[in-house]
């Protein structure tokens, strides 16, 4: 009986969820193919139909939601309107939240894996910094504090590595409030060098200190 339609991909989708969530949570090196698999509720046999290689399925895996509208490993209560005029606003905030930083295993993997990527292939390093040029792209349309394209261009860059470095800081250390506190500068910087309006670093500060005080 033939699959449906649709079938394959959606399986493939399986594999790429399960190879992300498993990447993120221990590396590329200290994840099998057979774990893949078996995360994903598939077999190690089916592996070959989809993917080349680890290596190949690795770099599927180093998708986000720049480059992957329908990415759907979002962080909950955590919404990105791609049409929305302060779109790199959004980044900022969803990339520096609390949620992104508690859930690993659906982090960016720009934020889980670069010192992977640095020891990878060109395959994979090639797609990492296609994610992080898109991120910069985005950044870079969205920004409103740019006097000329060369400076857009610069400030967008920043803004991103503020972004991507500031979470990998946070991550590394034991100190909650020192990471929480990590996270709001970058965020604040971040935002204040795109040029978005004083509302968004009032919102951006009064959210940093509503989770601080939820947590006692």
């Amino acid at each position: 009986m033939p699959y449906p339609a649709g079938h394959r991909e959606e399986i493939r989708k399986k594999i790429i969820t399960s190879a992300r969530k498993l990447f993120n949570r221990r590396g590329f090196e200290n994840v099998s193919l057979n774990e893949i698999m078996a995360e994903a509720g598939l077999t190690r046999g089916g592996f070959y139909s989809y993917f080349e290689s680890k290596s190949d399925l690795y770099a599927e895996a180093l998708a986000c939601f720049f480059t992957d509208p329908d990415w759907k490993d979002g962080w909950e209560g955590i919404e990105i309107d791609r049409s929305g005029g302060d779109l790199g606003a959004q980044i900022v905030r969803a990339y520096l939240s609390r949620q992104h930083f508690e859930d690993v295993d659906k982090s960016c993997p720009m934020v889980a894996l670069p010192s992977d990527v640095a020891r990878s292939g060109d395959v994979v390093k090639r797609t990492f910094e296609t994610v992080f040029k898109t991120m910069v792209e985005i950044l870079e349309r969205s920004s409103k504090n740019a006097s000329n394209p060369s400076d857009g261009h610069r400030t967008a860059q920043a803004i991103a590595a503020l972004c991507v470095g500031g979470m990998v800081v946070a991550r590394s250390v034991n100190d909650r409030a020192l990471a929480d506190e990590l996270r709001d500068a970058s965020m604040a910087i971040a935002l204040e060098l795109g040029g978005w309006d004083k509302a968004e670093l009032a919102k951006s500060e009064k959210a940093g200190q509503s989770t601080r005080k939820s947590r006692g």
